[in-house]
């Protein structure tokens, strides 16, 4: 499998090519307008990965909750 990143996907991972390809995107709400989640995968000494997504952080003064989670045409 090939491990790729800096290209956003709005889950912080997309897996293509019949799963023999992943991209992984650390920056969560990237330029502060994309409303996507943030991918970290983690490979052992066997290859055996697993992957966590995180939100972005909520801004001072926010209850963090996502009302209106909208997939972004920022790059559209």
């Amino acid at each position: 499998m090939i491990s790729r990143a800096h290209q956003l996907v709005q889950l912080g991972y997309n897996f293509s090519h019949e799963k023999n390809v992943c991209t992984v995107f650390s920056a969560p709400n990237y330029c502060y307008r994309c409303g996507n989640q943030a991918g970290i995968m983690e490979v052992d000494e066997h290859l055996n990965y697993s992957i966590q997504q995180y939100d972005a952080a909520p801004k001072r003064g926010e209850d963090g909750i996502n009302h209106a989670k909208a997939i972004s045409n920022y790059f559209l």
